[in-house]
């Protein structure tokens, strides 16, 4: 896995703003149990573009992982109005049965 993120880093160099580079480090480090980095990564996926919906989804599976639903309720919520607003129908319905399993 860590072989995974340096070559994920070297892509990053050089393409700094890239959202799927930012957005598959962060599965990365969420796959390596290391949530501080997982967390940060997928807050710059969508920095680089909100749209992103997928990240809202699973930024909000580490906040619940780490302990902090509310956190992920409100990523859920954003993540949610960010694709009924791009109309991504797969996200929209995903996120929304997530957020409904949190209550």
């Amino acid at each position: 896995m860590a072989d995974r993120i340096s070559q994920l880093k070297a892509l990053l160099e050089q393409e700094p703003g890239d959202p799927f580079i930012l957005y598959s480090l962060a599965h990365e480090y969420a796959k390596a149990g290391d949530a501080a980095h997982a967390l940060a990564f997928f807050d710059r996926t969508l920095a680089a573009d909100a749209d992103y919906c997928y990240a809202y989804y699973h930024k909000a599976r580490v906040q619940q992982q780490t302990g902090d639903a509310a956190a992920a309720k409100q990523t859920l919520e954003t993540g949610l109005a960010r694709a009924v607003a791009c109309r991504d129908q797969k996200a929209e319905s995903e996120i929304r049965l997530y957020l409904d399993s949190l209550g």
